[in-house]
């Protein structure tokens, strides 16, 4: 929960940011897995939209330590790994969800020694499918991984996911704080 590490204030901040970035909308929209939904978080308007990006970055980086390395699960959260590892000066990776099929096909971008332990930044989870996926590529490279920071909770099920996977999930905000004023 995102009050227990942050105060009210500080997710209000991240609220205004992600609507200042007009990131958050309302309509009829379907989502990834297939579902719709009345309302959609819009990563690409968050994570393009500087302020926002860095208001992200910098709670984020509230929240690891500079020796922490970071993965950035493909394609979404790279820019918000970049930044975060930029603001907290920690290095970071980029965690395919399936290996490429040309140069490298690397499932890990970056430099990743075995037995590291990695905190996976990941946008929006809705079902936790992506995160997970990105986290078992993580694991088979040889990462430790038991904690994942992300952006927006939905609350449709993914931090039970993710944490069926053994991994704590903390999210900087939640749908229905995000939604609270909505009604």
């Amino acid at each position: 929960m995102t009050g227990d590490t942050q105060t009210e204030a500080q997710t209000q901040t991240l609220i205004d940011a992600l609507r200042d970035a007009d990131a958050v909308q309302f309509g009829e929209f379907e989502l990834a897995h297939g579902g719709t939904s009345e309302y959609y978080v819009d990563k690409y308007r968050f994570e393009t939209d500087p302020d926002c990006l860095e208001t992200v970055a910098e709670a984020f980086a509230d929240r690891i330590d500079s020796d922490d390395k970071l993965a950035g699960v493909a394609l979404g959260a790279v820019p918000l790994a970049a930044a975060t590892s930029v603001v907290a000066g920690a290095p970071y990776v980029i965690a395919r969800k399936q290996r490429k099929e040309y140069g490298t096909a690397n499932l890990i971008e970056g430099e990743l020694e075995e037995g590291e332990e990695v905190v996976v930044l990941e946008d929006i989870v809705t079902t936790g499918t992506s995160l997970v996926d990105a986290i078992e590529s993580l694991r088979e490279a040889g990462a430790t991984v038991d904690r994942a920071l992300v952006v927006v909770d939905r609350e449709e099920g993914g931090r039970e996911n993710v944490e069926d996977a053994d991994v704590e999930m903390e999210a900087l905000v939640t749908a229905s704080e995000l939604l609270a004023d909505q009604d």
